[in-house]
């Protein structure tokens, strides 16, 4: 059973960040927690290929935006920029904000005292007030998603509504090689406490929220925290704000009661944006047949992650089995990926690296309708019901 997650960064890495400021070190840092396991499938056939390239492929979750790469450029660090993103035929990214993560984290007992993140904004000299407020941190990666697109030559798009995400079908039906990010947000302690503040992201472009990430919050239970309680009065609160202005709740990293309670209260489908299954993977960073059933029943998307504690394996072959068996047992129309590329883990692939992928579903029974289903079409199937009808 594994039991721990790679740390985000470690107290070594921490100290690096802090001598003297030096510019390098988050590069370091980037290289040393965001890697790929060294290739142990077999090649992809020509058939694979073909099936690949006519895939409608979507991700729905990576911390890219964290590590202040120029996701323009092909940079070899890390597992995801636009150009991978182009190679790996994915049409739509979710670039998810991480605003804190506890020293020494882990999958199990974490407390809310410490946080990693602070170390790394001051060394990436990021502006002043990122220093201290969770919620700059989550404003200014917002800006920094829309000024890369900005820069990449019409290529790269933000979507933050359901006439948008039609336009970009459209356009890449037309122009093959477009890619469309969207925002999400890894743990509502960004709030800083106050719903007031969600306009805010909002308005940034923030359209799914987990309630947790790896500690408690004033919002709800994680299932890494030290009480792994249930929606607290304000998470309720959240919950029924979330949904007037249909965002998307994420439970990934959220507790068994914080998910017992979201599903019992909402009226809208729910995300688990990166996880794994204890059907295949028997610990406690996974979902059980019964959450699963449950998030399935009220018509949620569950996304299979690409690193070992997800899928208890280092290459695409573990995620394809994990991936099966959450097809057999709640049905097609409700798995999509869930990589976690450039979460501080390792995984078996990078975004360039996903025709792996699309060779380990055909070699694990599955058909081409239901790849197509769980690479993409459900995602974008999803989004076209559940996010905002009004142009972000």
């Amino acid at each position: 059973m594994v039991k721990r997650k790679t740390l985000f960064i470690g107290a070594g890495a921490i100290g690096l960040l802090l001598v003297g400021g030096v510019l390098a070190a988050p590069i370091l840092v980037d290289r040393s927690l965001n890697k790929v396991y060294p290739p142990s499938s077999k090649p992809v056939s020509r058939q694979a290929l073909a099936l690949h390239q006519r895939l409608w492929i979507a991700d729905l979750h990576a911390d890219s935006l964290l590590w202040q790469r120029d996701l323009n450029q092909a940079n070899g660090r890390g597992h995801v920029d636009f150009p991978r993103l182009v190679q790996g035929n994915v049409a739509l990214q979710a670039f998810s904000a991480v605003t804190k993560t506890p020293r020494h984290m882990n999958i199990d007992h974490n407390g809310s005292d410490t946080d990693n993140i602070t170390a790394l904004v001051i060394a990436q000299r990021l502006p002043p007030a990122t220093w201290t407020s969770l919620l700059a941190r989550a404003t200014y990666q917002a800006q920094e998603l829309h000024q890369l697109a900005s820069r990449s030559n019409g290529k790269v798009t933000v979507i933050g509504s359901r006439a948008q995400l039609r336009n970009f079908i459209a356009a890449r039906d037309t122009t093959p090689g477009l890619v469309a990010g969207w925002l999400t947000l890894e743990g509502a302690h960004a709030l800083e406490g106050k719903l007031d503040n969600l306009d805010m992201l909002y308005r940034a472009g923030y359209r799914m929220i987990a309630p947790t990430h790896f500690f408690d919050t004033d919002i709800g239970g994680s299932q890494h925290g030290l009480h792994k309680g249930g929606l607290t009065p304000l998470g309720k609160q959240w919950l029924v704000a979330m949904e007037q202005r249909k965002m998307i709740v994420d439970l990934a990293h959220a507790s068994s009661a914080t998910i017992d309670d979201v599903l019992n209260l909402a009226t809208r489908p729910v995300i688990v944006s990166h996880t794994g299954v204890r059907g295949t993977c028997d610990n406690g960073r996974n979902l059980s047949d019964a959450q699963l059933k449950k998030i399935a029943a009220q018509g949620g998307l569950v996304g299979i992650g690409f690193w070992s504690t997800a899928v208890c394996g280092k290459d695409v072959t573990a995620i394809a089995r994990a991936v099966r068996y959450t097809v057999k047992l709640i049905g097609v129309e409700h798995v999509a990926y869930g990589s976690d590329f450039d979460g501080a883990v390792t995984t078996a692939i990078d975004a360039a690296g996903l025709p792996a992928l699309t060779q380990a579903l055909l070699d694990a029974g599955l058909s081409e309708a239901q790849i197509r289903r769980v690479a993409g079409e459900n995602v974008r199937d999803f989004l076209l019901k559940n996010l905002p009808d009004d142009d972000a």
